[in-house]
């Protein structure tokens, strides 16, 4: 097995409220991007292998690291599509979606129950298939020669957590929350397992006149 590094997109577009309108970077975020592919550069960071999602953001995220020649992008490394679930329990179930950063925090954990709990009728993707289809997709990428660069979405990284440290649902939502943009997260082979070794990691934004980009959405 090989080592993975997971690589949250940098900051997309915090007004949207729908999928189509968020999937896309800020200034910032292509800025986040632009500075962490300076860092690994910079620490000779050897990644042969490089992969993301087809969203714009995660092509948008590698391509401003200088990764996005020899990538492989795979729809099984995409995101929930958490607006779109968040708009069916507004409906089904009278939760509002937020307008500000700090009701997410409350939101959503509540969206991730229902979610697993199957009480969201006709959601886009089940939440069974969609740890299922990000299990396949890394431990596809974890059999291949030499460490790999994933760069994908929060959801997904929080649930790659989830399977690595056999979190219940309420812990993953709130790992979820924790991660930052462009933050990276590795998964190191211990014992023929993926375990992590790194979580929440950005140390292309660790000096004081960064700070303000160590953004969560």
């Amino acid at each position: 097995m090989s080592h993975i590094t997971l690589v949250r997109h940098g900051q997309a577009n915090t007004g949207a409220r729908d999928e189509i309108s968020y999937d896309k970077l800020s200034p910032l975020g292509h800025q986040q991007a632009a500075w962490l592919g300076d860092q690994l550069r910079d620490s000779a960071a050897h990644h042969p292998r490089v992969y993301c999602g087809t969203l714009i953001r995660h092509y948008e995220t590698a391509q401003g690291m200088g990764a996005a020649d020899n990538i492989t992008r795979d729809p099984r490394l995409n995101e929930m599509e958490y607006f779109s679930l968040a708009q069916l329990m507004e409906q089904q179930h009278g939760l509002e979606i937020p307008t500000e950063r700090e009701g997410f925090v409350q939101h959503l954990p509540a969206v991730f129950a229902a979610w697993a709990a199957d009480e969201i009728d006709n959601p886009p993707e089940s939440w069974g298939d969609f740890n299922s289809r990000v299990s396949s997709a890394l431990t596809e990428i974890s059999k291949g020669d030499g460490p790999a660069l994933v760069v994908t979405s929060g959801g997904l990284i929080a649930i790659a957590m989830r399977h690595a440290l056999g979190l219940d649902t309420k812990a993953t939502a709130r790992m979820a929350l924790a991660i930052m943009n462009t933050s990276m997260h590795r998964l190191h082979p211990i014992g023929g397992h993926l375990c992590p070794v790194l979580f929440n990691a950005v140390p292309h934004l660790e000096t004081p006149d960064r700070h303000y980009a160590q953004t969560h959405l």
